[in-house]
C-alpha cells in the first residue's frame, strides 16, 4: 500500500509540473529594453535584458540615409550577443533634437532610400533590427521641422521600414506618454512594440514619474499614459512601459543635509524636499517595483528605460526590472 501510495505522489507531482511547464512555454514572453547611449563607457550586464537599444542613429542632412554615432561602441554592444546569445540590439535613430524626419518621410523616394539604408545598417552590424525615436511627428518643440501631415506620412515610414526588414528583424518604436502625434491603429500592424516614454512628465514642483495621480503629478502619470496608447488603438501585448532610472529636478539637494526624503504614497515614487517644497523627483527598488508589478498586473509587453549607466554594469534597478519582467520573480509592492 505505502508503494502504491509512493507511486501515486510521484505521478501527481510530475502531472503538476508537466503543466507548470506547458503554461510557462506557452505565456507570451515579455521584453526588457534598455537604452544605451553612444557617449557613455558603460559596457552594460548583456543578461539584464532582451533589448539594447543603441542611441542614437540620425537622418542624414540628405534626407535618405541614417548615420550613427559611434559605430565602433555600436558594434561592442553588438559583441555582448556572444555572451547572451538572446540578446537583441537594435539600432534607435531619432532622439532628442535629432531632425529630418518630416523632409524624409514625405518624399517617396528619400523614404524609400533611408529605409534600404536602415536595412544596410543592419546587415552590416548584425543588428536585430531598428528603433524610430522621432520626438515628435507635427511638432517642432524639439527645434526640428515639422508639418502637417506628420502623422499620416510616419504611418507610411513604418510601413515601408517593415517592407524592408521583412518578418524577421524587428521594429519599434518610442512615444511620448500623451500618445499624441502619431496614428497607433495604423501602425500597428506593421510594429513589434512601442516604448511609451512615461517620464519628463513635469518639472519641480511636481514629479516626472507618477505611477498613479497625485497632488505631486502633473496631468500625466505612467498608468495614463498607458490608458493613452490602449485608447488610441495599440494591442496590449504591443505596449512596453518606459521607466525613467534617473531624477528630475535640483540635483544638487542631494548634498544639502536641510534635504529630506519623501514617499508619495498614492504616485508610488520618492521625492525629495527643501524648504517645504518637492525640489527632485527620481526612482528607487520601491518604485521600480511597483512599476513592474504594473506591468505584470495589465498584462503589458514588457519595461523600457533610460538609461543602462552603471560603470560597474550592475545596476540595483535594472536589476529588479530584469528579476520580475524576465525571470518573473515575484516582489511584493515594497
Amino acid at each position: 500500500m505505502r508503494k502504491i501510495i509512493l507511486y501515486c505522489i510521484v505521478a501527481f507531482t510530475a502531472c503538476m509540473l508537466w503543466s507548470m511547464r506547458a503554461v510557462n512555454e506557452t505565456e507570451p514572453s515579455k521584453v526588457v529594453v534598455a537604452y544605451v547611449t553612444s557617449w557613455s563607457d558603460v559596457v552594460p550586464n548583456p543578461y539584464y535584458m532582451t533589448h539594447i537599444n543603441y542611441s542614437f542613429g540620425h537622418v542624414a542632412d540628405s534626407f535618405d540615409s541614417v548615420r550613427i554615432d559611434n559605430s565602433e561602441r555600436l558594434e561592442l554592444m553588438v559583441a555582448l550577443k556572444k555572451i547572451n546569445p538572446e540578446l537583441k540590439v537594435m539600432l534607435s535613430v531619432g532622439g532628442w533634437g535629432s531632425g529630418n524626419f518630416s523632409e524624409m518621410a514625405a518624399d517617396p523616394q528619400k523614404r524609400a532610400s533611408f529605409c534600404r539604408s536602415c536595412r544596410e545598417a543592419v546587415d552590416k552590424y548584425d543588428l536585430d533590427g531598428i528603433d524610430i525615436d522621432w520626438e515628435y511627428p507635427t511638432r517642432s518643440d524639439a527645434g526640428i521641422s515639422s508639418s502637417d501631415e506628420d502623422t499620416q506620412n510616419f504611418t507610411l515610414l513604418m510601413r515601408d521600414l517593415r517592407k524592408e526588414l521583412g518578418d524577421s528583424l524587428q521594429l519599434t518604436l518610442a512615444t511620448v506618454a500623451s500618445g499624441e502625434y502619431i496614428d497607433m491603429a495604423a501602425i500597428a500592424p506593421y510594429i513589434d512594440f512601442v516604448n511609451i516614454m512615461a517620464y519628463d512628465t513635469g518639472n519641480p514642483p511636481y514629479l516626472h514619474n507618477g505611477l498613479y495621480p497625485s497632488s505631486h503629478t502633473p496631468a500625466m502619470t505612467s498608468s495614463r499614459a498607458v490608458e493613452n496608447h490602449l485608447k488610441a488603438g495599440l494591442p496590449r501585448d504591443k505596449v512596453v512601459l518606459g521607466m525613467p532610472l534617473y531624477g528630475r529636478g535640483h540635483r544638487e539637494v542631494l548634498n544639502d543635509s536641510a534635504v529630506k526624503i519623501e514617499w508619495d504614497d498614492t504616485a508610488k515614487v520618492p521625492y525629495a524636499v527643501m524648504c517645504d517644497t518637492l525640489a527632485l523627483g527620481f526612482e528607487n527598488v520601491r518604485s521600480i517595483t511597483y512599476k513592474c508589478n504594473y506591468v505584470l498586473d495589465h498584462n503589458l509587453h514588457g519595461a523600457m528605460y533610460w538609461e543602462y549607466n552603471s560603470e560597474k554594469g550592475e545596476h540595483p534597478m535594472a536589476l529588479r526590472i530584469k528579476e520580475m519582467i524576465l525571470d518573473r520573480r515575484p516582489y511584493p509592492n515594497e
